[in-house]
């Protein structure tokens, strides 16, 4: 695939092409931005190019340049982007909370990669580092992403145990088995990296539910604790909630937990086959 002037090119076999045009809304193409001064005395600046979009004002977004000194700063992404709200720019704007990759917070495109910034260390980018909030969601400002859409999905698959069984009078009790069958599973911290590197995802993300809530789904579905397996197999029941899932494998290649939501998607699938039978 080539693009030339905002044209792709899609060669299927010698002699065949398709040409499909894509244009970008005017108020959404990113200009060149402010290019801020290095610090005085700074060792080690490395150069940083930050996505900036300001919702108040009408400008399109922009690439604002700063020169982080690592010789000043810790060594992660999300350090160098602290380094520059404090030092350099307090109106640049982005989620962060537990800086240990637990929370997902600050889940972003660094470098071509979607990924959580506190666990991406900067020696391991070549050259400048670019920096875009997750792809293929409306932004609020800057780095932050609306969410509000995946997290309205999550919440449609009911990510609790359903039991009919009377509640015991401690805990609901597991085997060491049991218990096993959602590892792989449980880790994932819903930071929306896979779901925002998901081609199927770009394209029918208002019906598509996205590798991350399918493999949330799959997760509740194998919890041995829960007895609404049937239920919840009968919800994902349909062309685009499941299918639209083409195991392109993105999703795995991008969780930062290194999780594998296509494999979820495939057993889910086995699921329903073997559930209608």
């Amino acid at each position: 695939m080539a693009s030339i002037a905002g044209v792709k090119r899609l060669t299927f076999r010698e002699g065949a092409e398709l040409m499909v045009q894509f244009t970008l809304p005017k108020n959404s193409k990113i200009t060149v931005g402010k290019t801020w001064p290095r610090s005085a005395g700074a060792r080690n600046p490395r150069e940083f190019r930050v996505y900036r979009w300001n919702p108040d004002d009408a400008n399109n977004p922009r690439m604002d340049t700063y020169f982080v000194d690592l010789d000043d700063c810790a060594p992660m992404v999300l350090d160098a982007l602290i380094w520059i709200k404090n030092v350099i720019d307090p109106t640049l704007t982005f989620r962060r909370s537990c800086r240990e990759g637990i929370c997902g917070s600050c889940a972003m495109n660094i470098d071509g990669t979607n990924t959580l910034a506190c666990t991406m260390a900067t020696d391991k980018i070549n050259g400048m580092v670019r920096v875009y909030p997750l792809p293929h969601l409306p932004v609020i400002k800057d780095l932050v992403p609306d969410l509000s859409h995946f997290y309205a999905q999550y919440a449609s698959i009911e990510p609790w145990l359903k039991t009919v069984t009377p509640t015991p009078e401690k805990e609901w009790k597991q085997t060491p088995a049991d218990r096993a069958k959602v590892d792989g599973l449980y880790e994932c911290i819903l930071c929306a990296c896979c779901s925002t590197g998901c081609p199927s995802y770009w394209w029918t993300s208002e019906r598509f539910l996205g590798p991350a809530v399918l493999l949330q789904a799959y997760r509740w579905i194998m919890d041995s604790r829960d007895e609404a397996s049937g239920e919840r197999l009968d919800n994902l029941e349909d062309p685009f909630r499941l299918y639209r899932c083409h195991t392109i494998l993105n999703c795995a290649k991008a969780c930062p937990k290194g999780l594998n939501p296509a494999k979820a998607i495939a057993e889910i699938k086995k699921m329903l086959v073997e559930w209608q039978m």
